[in-house]
C-alpha cells in the first residue's frame, strides 16, 4: 500500500523509509478489510490494536514534523496517536482509497487542532489565531512582490481586513508562550536575576505627593529662618550641629526652632484636613 500526500505533502512512505509507514502493507491491508467485517467484540479490539501498532511509526513521524514549536515531542506523539486511532475507526476500505491517504490528513489535522486549542498560554479567539496564520502565509509573497517588508497597510489590503485587525493578529502571537517571572534576563551581573526584577512596583513617594503639595503653601508662611532650617535638615540632610554651625546659633536653639516649625505645620495640616 503506497501512501502519497497531495499538494505540498510529499510521499510519506518515501520520506519515512521502510521503518513503519508501509508497515507490512499486505498484513495491514488484510487487517483493515477484516476490521470492517468484524462485529464489536474482543476479536475486533485485537485487530484494531494491531493496526494502531502497525501505523504508530507513521504517527510519530508526523508528530516530529511539528517539533520545535514549543510543545514536548511526547505530547505531540500522543496527539498523533489519537488521530491515528480515529483514522482506524473511521476508515472505510470499501471506498478504495489507501489507508494512509485517509490517515495522514486526519493525524495532521489533530496535531494542528492541538496547537490551535491547547498550545496557547493565553486564550486567543480562533478568529485571531486564523488571521495570524494568514498573515504568516501572505507576508513572504508580499515581500517578494514589493521588494521590501510589507507594512500593516499592505497586509490589510491583501487580506481584506482593517489595519487594526492586522495589528491584533500580529500581537496575539505574543500570547502563545508566556515567560516565567523567574526567567533570566541579561547576564545577572547588575542585580537583575529574573524578569520579575524588572517589573514596576508601587512608588512609596507617590503616597506623599498630596502631603507635599499641601505643605508647600504652609512652608511659605513660616519665618525665613525656619524655612531654611527645614530645608537644610530634610533636603540637605544636615545634622542639627551642622545647621547650628552654618547659622551661627546653638544646637539647642536649632532644635527648638525645628520642633516648633514642625509642630506648627502638623497643626495646620490637621486643621485643613
Amino acid at each position: 500500500m503506497r501512501s502519497t500526500l497531495s499538494g505540498s505533502n510529499t510521499t510519506a512512505t518515501h520520506q519515512h523509509g521502510t521503518r513503519g509507514t508501509r508497515a507490512s502493507d499486505a498484513q495491514a491491508k488484510a487487517l483493515l478489510s477484516l476490521l470492517a467485517d468484524l462485529a464489536p467484540g474482543a476479536d475486533r479490539e485485537r485487530v484494531r490494536g494491531r493496526l494502531v501498532e502497525l501505523y504508530m511509526p507513521l504517527a510519530e513521524y508526523l508528530a516530529r514534523r511539528f517539533r520545535n514549536r514549543g510543545e514536548q515531542l511526547d505530547d505531540l506523539v500522543q496527539v498523533a496517536n489519537l488521530g491515528l486511532i480515529k483514522s482506524v475507526d473511521g476508515f472505510d476500505p470499501n471506498r478504495g482509497a489507501a489507508f494512509t491517504s485517509y490517515a495522514i490528513p486526519m493525524i495532521v489535522g489533530e496535531l494542528k487542532r492541538h496547537f490551535r486549542d491547547k498550545g496557547w498560554d493565553v486564550r486567543v479567539p480562533r478568529r485571531l489565531q486564523e488571521l495570524r496564520l494568514q498573515i504568516g502565509k501572505v507576508s513572504g509573497d508580499l515581500a517578494q512582490d514589493l521588494g521590501r517588508s510589507p507594512t500593516v497597510a499592505d497586509l490589510a489590503t491583501r487580506l481584506g481586513v482593517s489595519e487594526e485587525e492586522v495589528i491584533e493578529g500580529l500581537d496575539c502571537g505574543q500570547a502563545y508562550r508566556a515567560l516565567s517571572l523567574d526567567a533570566p534576563v541579561g547576564d545577572g551581573e547588575g542585580g537583575t536575576n529574573g524578569l520579575g526584577d524588572l517589573l514596576g512596583d508601587d512608588d512609596p513617594d507617590m503616597r506623599n505627593v498630596e502631603n507635599r503639595e499641601a505643605l508647600r503653601p504652609l512652608l511659605a508662611r513660616l519665618p525665613e529662618r525656619e524655612q531654611k532650617i527645614i530645608a537644610m535638615r530634610f533636603h540637605g540632610n544636615l545634622t542639627q550641629s551642622q545647621i547650628a554651625a552654618e547659622l551661627g546659633i546653638s544646637q539647642m536653639h536649632v532644635s527648638r526652632l525645628l520642633a516648633g516649625a514642625l509642630r506648627n505645620l502638623r497643626e495646620q495640616l490637621t486643621r485643613e484636613d
